[in-house]
């Protein structure tokens, strides 16, 4: 009878780890040289644990990783990819189509931009990021990747993408965002408020009337920004980034009502948790994380970019043809609480 003990790899979920009658107690041990418990784990235990090494930034290096696996009677395998999962390569959703991804240098935008070109897309990949975005097309290695360092709150850096996107813009992926630093209203400053609205929102809308009138005089064309969980209530994030994420809503409301018509959709979709580069700055509101952290214990589990990549593409392409002026949460149940 073989053994049915499943063998333990860098691409074992953490939460497999932790259960594993060998791995469990390596990891235990691991974590407690570092002076912390399993509940520190709580968040990403459907995350590989191969993918906690560029998530700790520097905390599990890639050797320890290797160790564990070693140790546990696996065997090594190579560090993930920054897309975040692997995209399907199956479809052919977009071939012949032109889509501009913002953010596209890590996390969500990247899987998203890797995603479109595995199904035959040509992207337009925008980041502020350039170092982001040369490993990403080192990576693709195709020529349908155009990569484009901008600023989206730059409106001549916004032309810069639309004119190497070309006459043709089939998609948009309004990917790029900043974090605040869980300050309530009282506490706020101007430059935490004046960071997040310039990016979130006047970004958001530079992209969207910049491909509006390409799409306008195609007939055609699908918007997709995303949001967060926190457009969706007011205990995830601080005063600045949960108002700029529901003006996000509402800008993405107003334009399906507005060119829905003209056979242009735009969508939202609304992410929980996910495993990206982008965190809270270190010097965090002490009254506002006070009151938000007891609020996050309820999120489910992060997820893999790629998995946000799914819900942004499904929009994107004609498989959402029926869908406009929806906020799409993606965040594993956490909005049904």
């Amino acid at each position: 009878m073989s053994d049915p003990t499943p063998v333990l790899t860098a691409d074992t979920p953490v939460g497999q780890w932790l259960t594993h009658p060998v791995g469990g107690p390596l990891l235990r041990d691991l974590l407690s040289q570092g002076g912390v418990d399993e509940d520190a784990l709580a968040a990403v235990r459907q995350i590989p644990l191969g993918h906690l090494v560029a998530l700790s930034r520097g905390r599990l290096p890639q050797d320890a990783v290797d160790d564990l696996v070693t140790r546990a009677g696996g065997e090594p395998t190579p560090p993930p990819g920054p897309a975040g999962g692997t995209p399907h390569a199956a479809s052919s959703r977009f071939d012949g189509r032109t889509v501009i991804v913002t953010g596209a240098a890590s996390g969500i935008g990247r899987a998203t931009a890797a995603r479109v070109l595995a199904e035959g897309g040509r992207v337009v990949a925008v980041d502020i990021a350039g170092g982001g975005l040369e490993t990403l097309a080192a990576e693709a290695a195709s020529d349908r990747l155009h990569t484009v360092v901008a600023d989206i709150t730059d409106r001549t850096d916004v032309d810069r993408v639309v004119d190497a996107a070309g006459t043709r813009i089939d998609g948009l992926a309004n990917v790029a965002g900043v974090l605040d630093d869980f300050s309530p209203a009282h506490e706020v400053t101007d430059d935490t408020w004046r960071r997040c609205f310039d990016v979130n929102v006047d970004g958001t809308l530079n992209l969207v009337r910049a491909v509006i009138p390409a799409m306008l005089r195609a007939g055609a064309g699908s918007i997709v920004n995303v949001a967060s969980e926190a457009a969706l209530r007011g205990s995830t994030a601080g005063v600045a980034y949960t108002a700029s994420k529901h003006a996000v809503v509402g800008l993405t409301r107003s334009c399906a009502v507005m060119y829905g018509p003209h056979g242009i959709r735009v969508n939202a979709v609304a992410p929980g948790g996910v495993a990206t580069g982008m965190a809270p700055p270190v010097d965090q509101s002490e009254f506002g994380a006070h009151r938000i952290h007891d609020l996050l214990r309820s999120m489910p589990p992060v997820a893999l970019p790629a998995r946000l990549a799914a819900p942004i593409t499904f929009l994107l392409s004609e498989d959402g043809a029926n869908v406009n002026g929806v906020v799409l949460p993606s965040d594993g149940g956490w909005s049904a609480q």
